[in-house]
């Protein structure tokens, strides 16, 4: 006979185990995983990308929401490249997490992996950033959001490297515009193999859906990643009349969603092909609707820019026949997705540059300015956000640290001066006074000014090479004020090449990787400096060889720097 058991005895074992004490966890994390069943997949067996548009932003609203507490709707998805196809079976993975949260908007970064359960690989398919904006009740408006904390060196890097997208997505359609205007697109309508071409026409989509109750999200507005789907549905169609074919679709180009529509709408959507090239073509998609309300009037609530691609049966790029734009409107999407791919192109090469290679500079020119800024300052905050520093010396008032890496090695000079912050950037951001305390600038010469925040300057100094006595520069020189309170300023500088300052026989040609400054405010009085350079390949050697001398190199010049700090603070224009 079993023994009584006492009811205070009882103790119900944990069903799951969350996470321990010890591992941290981002409170904004989103983590799913999804089989893809038949019904998921295209003809091919392969995951249907409006599928995978869905379930990506589905996950990305579960983490603006774990942040917001409250309703996010998606405002936009930046560009999307898809690296690899899934298939039936598979297992897709999806980890979402808050970057950063602004005023009443948020940006979540979304990273995705596809898993083959057999032999238990997995790989990357594709990471996306989408911004949401928090919803209150009906009439209240936008939510004012609370601030993110970082909890990693990695959570501070993309938190900080989250003003950057940011100002990108804000200025993304104005350098589309000034690309388009610019001489820069070449006019191929001329040409005997244009005049074969295909007509835009023939590849017109139109189609129509009614918003049902299962596409509403939890707010009764269509669900975003529906309408992302929809659109990507349309695009292939057309994508398929001009190739005559099964394309594959390769990029996304920004979604912008313009406006909501609700349960009982019609989504009208159009797609056509705009542009096509020796490989790929791009497909512009418009979603509108019309309300159930007003049944005349319409709703721009997106557009979107697919690029697809054609596999011949050994798994090669086809070549494509060119497109015949409609007149008017259909000339303008044809320039324009030139544009779009030249931006692409470009970005594409800044990121894949091998660091280990020279040149090391990258082109510049008006298509890829907003990029190279924002690549400038990215590349300065993730040397700052990085760990493991170590120590070098310690000099009066400055603090020399270093930090190998591979084939690098790093640089960083930390100081306080009793100058106000903005004194201090106006100073610092002053190139053309440079060599008043740095010896290793010894002219700075401006060539163009891009904008407000960014200028090209042609640098002189002394060289460290054999049978030479100077060498120059050609430098990106990028600021920017806090996006946010507790956000330092920062002044960026990068190599970039322009034909405007050709190499010459009489001057070594050098080149910067990254180098900077991040600038906080400790009080009103008050800036703590810090100095970055990251040593490239071409001059690593001699630094090596001569760690100690440079180490009392820079102490000397960031001393010399408080020092024309000082005698200025007077003089710096603090308007910015």
């Amino acid at each position: 006979m079993m023994a009584e058991t006492k009811e205070s005895e009882l103790v119900e074992e944990p069903l799951f185990i969350w996470k321990t004490e010890d591992v941290y966890t981002n409170p904004t994390e989103v983590k799913m995983s999804q089989l893809i069943l038949p019904c998921h997949a295209n003809h091919r067996g392969e995951l249907s990308t409006g599928q995978l548009l869905k379930w990506m932003d589905t996950t990305a609203c579960l983490s603006a929401e774990r942040h917001a507490n409250c309703p996010c709707v998606t405002v936009s998805v930046d560009d999307i490249d898809f690296e690899h196809t899934l298939s039936i079976g598979q297992v897709v993975n999806f980890k979402a997490k808050v970057n950063r949260a602004f005023n009443t908007s948020l940006e979540v970064g979304i990273a995705i992996t596809c898993e083959d359960p057999s032999s238990g690989m997995q790989w990357k398919v594709c990471n996306a950033f989408a911004t949401f904006v928090a919803k209150g009740g009906k009439g209240l408006g936008k939510v004012q959001l609370k601030p993110m904390a970082p909890g990693t060196s990695e959570e501070q890097m993309e938190y900080s490297i989250a003003a950057e997208r940011r100002r990108m997505r804000l200025r993304h359609l104005e350098t589309i515009k000034d690309l388009v205007s610019s001489s820069t697109i070449q006019n191929e309508t001329n040409s005997e193999e244009y005049q074969s071409a295909v007509p835009a026409g023939k590849t017109r989509v139109e189609s129509i859906e009614l918003v049902l109750p299962p596409h509403a999200n939890h707010q009764g507005n269509t669900f975003g990643g529906q309408i992302m789907a929809w659109m990507e549905s349309v695009a292939a169609i057309s994508a398929s009349r001009f190739c005559k074919g099964h394309p594959v679709l390769k990029t996304i180009d920004m979604f912008h969603f313009r406006g909501p529509s609700n349960v009982g709408d019609r989504i009208s959507l159009k797609a056509i092909v705009n542009n096509a090239f020796k490989t790929s073509f791009e497909v512009g998609v418009c979603a509108e609707a019309y309300h159930q309300e007003v049944w005349d009037r319409k709703t721009h609530i997106n557009s979107a820019f697919l690029t697809f691609v054609m596999l011949g049966k050994d798994g090669e790029l086809s070549t494509l026949p060119c497109i015949k734009p409609e007149p008017g409107d259909g000339e303008r999407r044809y320039r324009e997705a030139s544009a779009r791919k030249k931006i692409r192109l470009d970005r594409k090469y800044i990121i894949s540059c091998k660091q280990t290679e020279v040149p090391l500079s990258v082109p510049w020119d008006p298509s890829n300015q907003v990029y190279l800024s924002y690549n400038n300052i990215s590349a300065l905050k993730m040397l700052a956000a990085k760990q493991n520093w170590v120590l070098n010396c310690t000099q009066n008032k400055a603090k020399l640290f270093t930090l190998e890496e591979g084939q690098f090695l790093s640089f960083k000079v930390e100081m306080s001066v009793s100058v106000n912050v903005k004194q201090v950037f106006t100073l610092l951001s002053d190139m053309s006074r440079r060599h008043e305390w740095d010896s290793h600038y010894q002219k700075f010469e401006l060539i163009q000014k891009v904008d407000e925040d960014d200028v090209i300057y042609h640098v002189i100094g002394p060289t460290h090479s054999k049978g030479s006595n100077f060498q120059d520069f050609v430098l990106l020189a990028s600021r920017r004020v806090p996006c946010a309170d507790g956000d330092p300023y920062l002044i960026a500088l990068r190599s970039v090449s322009l034909p405007a300052a050709p190499p010459t026989e009489d001057l070594v040609r050098s080149e910067v990787l990254c180098a900077g400054f991040t600038l906080w405010e400790e009080e009103d009085t008050q800036t703590r400096i810090t100095y970055y350079i990251q040593a490239t390949p071409g001059i690593l050697p001699y630094i090596t060889c001569n760690i100690t001398g440079l180490s009392a190199d820079l102490c000397k010049i960031i001393e010399a720097c408080h020092k024309f700090l000082e005698q200025n603070k007077d003089m710096a224009n603090v308007a910015l």
